[in-house]
């Protein structure tokens, strides 16, 4: 049986390294839901910071310019 891998992002692409989506891929989502299941807040905020990386990375390349619905939008509460 496979070994889970997680899915973290490949800087400074900011793919996922396991399935190659842009980052947060939808595994990466589930499980950062989960860790922060009690801390949306903190989520935000961690995302935040990474999202600030990433503008850093990846600025000027085609969907640079949804950066915030990659990172963020997502993540708030419903």
């Amino acid at each position: 049986m496979p070994r889970y891998q997680p899915h973290v992002a490949a800087r400074p692409s900011w793919r996922c390294r396991v399935c190659g989506a842009a980052w947060p891929c939808s595994p990466a989502r589930l499980a950062l839901l989960g860790e922060y299941r009690e801390n949306r807040l903190g989520l935000l905020i961690y995302l935040a910071a990474l999202l600030d990386e990433a503008a850093g990375d990846i600025a000027g390349q085609t969907g640079s310019d949804r950066l915030t619905d990659r990172f963020l939008t997502w993540a708030r509460a419903r």
